[in-house]
């Protein structure tokens, strides 16, 4: 990362106030509690009054000492000034070029224990936090830098300088990088390492590597799309990688792989050895929890096959649920065709509707959910008709519900099922 990270204008602002204030911050910022009008009326004159406490006022709330203690917006000297019993406002051109100033900031830090940045265990307890802040979020380095400041005002601690702030914010990040990169790499075997290097190779007889396939994905509806996307699974799935027993939080792997998806290949192959890597196994876990999706319409798939095609052997029931399990499995332990053939259109119902399977257009999309719902009305209120209730279901199979089947497998035949 590079060390130099702020704006013009971030730095400009540094340690210095705004240019105007709000009644509200004015009333929040700038309020002299008793504690500390009594002891500024301890002091002999107006302009040492009013210089202590608009001294007072700026270090709390800019976290540091200006150059001329008394460049202060009109609104914080006439706040300041009032609380004091100060009236004439002129007195404090006189504080300006007094010694008074220096002996004010010494009390000050003393009495209210201001301390400075380079002093023991300050950098240590800011970093320690500011490792927290990058590991657990994604915050860009002008804001860590602005959360850095913030914990220093609140701490009681000067501003060191600009550049300073800078590299010491610029450090940790750095540093919190390095750990993520090293965390997501441990479990990487070197075979694993090859083999990850070679999904950013071109592909034989392609100008494409398949890191871009890979990427890119099925975008057809059709048989072959849904051939290529369950190969894109087990692709995944075959480099056999996996994130470390220490917990990686998802905020810090999810830019890792948006940056894998949006750079050129050559862009990711450039990378350091160890940022390359990690880059790669964050995108192919990220990759891996996209289509985890598709890896439930493989269960789908083979129920809709067995009952388009009625094999000999009994139907796939990995995709009967707990709710169905009642209904399609009788007491022999036998599996009932067509109360498994109602829990295969209610998980193919389930998957359209959460969009991970595309079926026709929108007006035949609209007719078969009609019937299928006419359907479903029909089966709630003839629930032993419709799951066999002992007997043979073909013999009171209504005619609605066997049309509402064969127009579903017609139309499956024709235009094919695409999973997403």
């Amino acid at each position: 990362m590079p060390v130099e990270f702020l704006t013009p204008a971030q730095r400009q602002r540094y340690g210095r106030y705004p240019d105007s204030l709000s009644p509200d911050e004015l009333g929040r910022h700038f309020h002299l509690d008793d504690d500390d009008c009594e002891w500024i009326a301890s002091k002999r004159r107006d302009s040492s009054r009013l210089g202590f406490a608009l001294q007072l006022m700026t270090v709390r709330f800019l976290g540091t000492f200006l150059e001329d203690p008394v460049a202060v917006p009109a609104a914080v000297l006439h706040t300041v000034a009032a609380q004091i019993d100060v009236a004439d406002l002129r007195c404090v051109a006189a504080y300006r070029k007094s010694e008074q100033r220096w002996r004010h900031t010494a009390e000050i830090r003393e009495r209210y224990g201001y301390c400075e940045f380079a002093e023991g265990g300050v950098q240590f307890r800011l970093g320690r936090w500011l490792c927290a802040v990058c590991w657990t979020g994604t915050d860009r380095p002008s804001l860590l830098f602005d959360h850095a400041s913030g914990w220093l005002i609140g701490h009681k601690v000067l501003l060191p300088g600009v550049s300073i702030l800078e590299r010491f914010v610029a450090e940790v990040r750095s540093r919190m990088e390095s750990r993520l990169w090293r965390l997501l790499v441990r479990d990487v075997s070197d075979e694993q390492r090859r083999r990850l290097d070679e999904l950013l190779k071109p592909v034989d007889g392609s100008r494409q590597s398949w890191f871009d396939l890979l990427r890119k994905g099925p975008v057809l509806v059709s048989g072959p799309a849904l051939v290529q996307a369950l190969l894109r699974i087990e692709t995944v799935r075959g480099l056999g990688i996996k994130l470390p027993a220490a917990h990686v939080p998802r905020s810090r792997i999810a830019p890792l792989a948006r940056f894998a998806n949006t750079v050129k290949v050559s862009a990711v192959a450039r990378l350091p050895a160890l940022r390359r890597t990690a880059t790669l196994v964050a995108f192919v876990h990220s990759l891996e929890a996209s289509v985890q999706g598709n890896a439930d319409a493989r269960p789908l798939l083979e129920a809709l096959q067995w009952l388009r095609e009625r094999p000999g052997h009994d139907p796939p029931v990995t995709i009967v649920d707990k709710a169905w399990q009642r209904h399609v499995v009788r007491d022999d332990d036998r599996i009932d065709a067509n109360a498994f053939t109602f829990c295969v259109l209610d998980k193919l119902r389930v998957a359209i509707r959460r969009g991970g399977v595309a079926m026709e257009g929108p007006r035949l999309r609209e007719q078969r959910l009609c019937r299928w719902q006419a359907a479903s009305v029909w089966v709630q209120r003839h629930p032993d008709s419709a799951t066999g209730g002992g007997e043979e279901t073909g013999a009171v199979f209504p005619d609605e519900v066997r049309g509402v089947r064969r127009s579903f497998f017609a139309r499956w035949a024709l235009h094919g099922v695409c999973f997403r």
